[in-house]
């Protein structure tokens, strides 16, 4: 899979780009804050309708379109023609930015809560409302149906997010992931956080009516046991789905791991439900959050019927607390070396290694699953890393389909490197060749 031409309309400091991609490795070289990551932000936000640097697209839309939004309606334009299945195809990313009546509510996406967590509808900004549409090969498609068509893996110096933040950075790691490499994830998750904001409604509206009245009206349960059904439907199918990929995952990343370490340390991915998938027995104690439990035999039926079963017990607290406590929205990921948890105790080193290590599994990985390599995005990647993890990072990348990486450095990549890739200069949200594959001249 790979990228053969790319446009950008009113997308950050882009007022306008057209641009021939260069088939193998491109070296973007450039100043700080000249747009070489906005590039890379751009071919991302196509493979997942979301940035990788904001959670608020609104700030994706070129400033001087933004600010004549008031009175016209500004569009934020993101076209690649890729090659995906042996064919050519078009993907087009709409951001339409228009003026309407006060406190305008942002309508929702299909990867809303992204991070695991619900998020609030958002007011945009007084007078304007912001609205995306996708399409592929010309024609309009739902949000949830496009991501995932064309794929990309990015790696940013900020991604220490992943290991070093709350839990939310680790399910919105999972999350990006598993909606570009299975189809349907995109649409379930986005129905199951309709189902949470519903129920999360109806436990508050409980919860002061309870307190209003000092008890709870006769049917609450009926009405919170719909929710409870549908809540453990679509939770269950994610759960399932997130333990079978940090399995995968996990096995690649292992391996990837050893080899940068030399074998001196051991990489292991832990997925920790926010409750105990499987079914407890009435009077049966529950196993705490940080204790290792295998999920490998899990399926379906166990993680729904689990799921709902505890929901249940939980009624009083959720409706007190008027909020759903449990479920896929409150699961954790984490991530140990040599059974040292690498968020509370790991190195910077250790970090940047098993960091690099999730990264380049999380390519093979999709490339097993679709049988193509996604395009690979680095930020500035190299800066962070010694000597040595440079060479195992640039001797992996002769396998990928199409690479990216940004420097203001060329310094930091061998001769042999540079000469065999594409170099272009990145300036004011310009970029132009350099020099071409085994041009001697820079």
């Amino acid at each position: 899979m790979y990228i053969e031409h790319l446009s950008l309309t009113n997308f950050r400091s882009f007022a306008r780009l057209d641009m021939e991609m260069p088939r193998r490795v491109a070296l973007l070289v450039g100043g700080n804050a000249q747009g070489k990551t906005s590039l890379l932000e751009a071919i991302y936000y196509l493979a997942t309708f979301t940035s990788f640097q904001t959670h608020v697209d609104r700030q994706l839309v070129n400033f001087i379109a933004a600010r004549e939004a008031h009175q016209q309606v500004a569009v934020t334009r993101l076209t690649a023609d890729f090659r995906h299945g042996g064919g050519s195809h078009r993907l087009e990313a709409r951001l339409i930015l228009e003026p309407m009546g006060n406190n305008a509510v942002r309508p929702a996406s299909p990867l809303e809560g992204l991070s695991g967590s619900p998020m609030p509808a958002a007011l945009t900004q007084t007078g304007q409302r912001l609205r995306k549409e996708a399409l592929l090969d010309g024609v309009k498609r739902p949000l949830s149906e496009v991501i995932g068509q064309f794929k990309a893996v990015v790696f940013v110096p900020q991604m220490s997010q992943i290991i070093e933040g709350g839990p939310e950075e680790r399910r919105r790691y999972l999350n990006l992931a598993l909606a570009q490499a299975m189809p349907a994830y995109a649409r379930i998750l986005s129905e199951y956080n309709q189902a949470l904001a519903q129920r999360n409604a109806l436990l508050k509206a409980l919860g002061e009516r309870t307190a209003a009245q000092g008890k709870s009206r006769a049917g609450n349960g009926e009405q919170l046991g719909v929710w409870d059904e549908a809540l453990a439907w679509l939770g269950a199918q994610i759960i399932l789905w997130r333990v079978q990929a940090v399995q995968e995952i996990e096995r690649l990343a292992a391996r990837v791991h050893n080899q940068l370490t030399g074998g001196k340390e051991v990489l292991r991915l832990r997925y920790q439900p926010s409750f105990e998938p499987l079914p407890q027995p009435e009077g049966q104690l529950g196993l705490g959050l940080h204790t290792a439990v295998n999920l490998s035999g899990l399926d379906l039926e166990d993680i729904r019927r689990g799921f709902q079963e505890r929901l249940k017990r939980l009624r009083a607290e959720e409706i007190a607390r008027g909020m759903t406590i449990i479920g896929p929205h409150r699961d954790e990921l984490r991530l140990f070396v040599n059974s040292i948890d690498l968020g509370h105790y790991g190195s910077r080193g250790q970090m940047r290694t098993a960091l690099l290590a999730l990264k380049l599994a999380e390519v093979d990985w999709m490339q097993e699953r679709s049988g193509e390599w996604p395009v690979i995005l680095l930020d500035e990647v190299m800066a962070e890393l010694d000597l040595e993890r440079r060479a195992d990072l640039l001797a992996y990348l002769d396998k990928s389909e199409q690479t990216f990486l940004t420097t203001t450095d060329l310094n930091l990549f061998t001769s042999d490197f540079v000469g065999q890739a594409e170099v272009w200069t990145v300036r004011g949200g310009n970029i132009q060749p350099m020099r071409q594959p085994g041009d001697a001249s820079s």
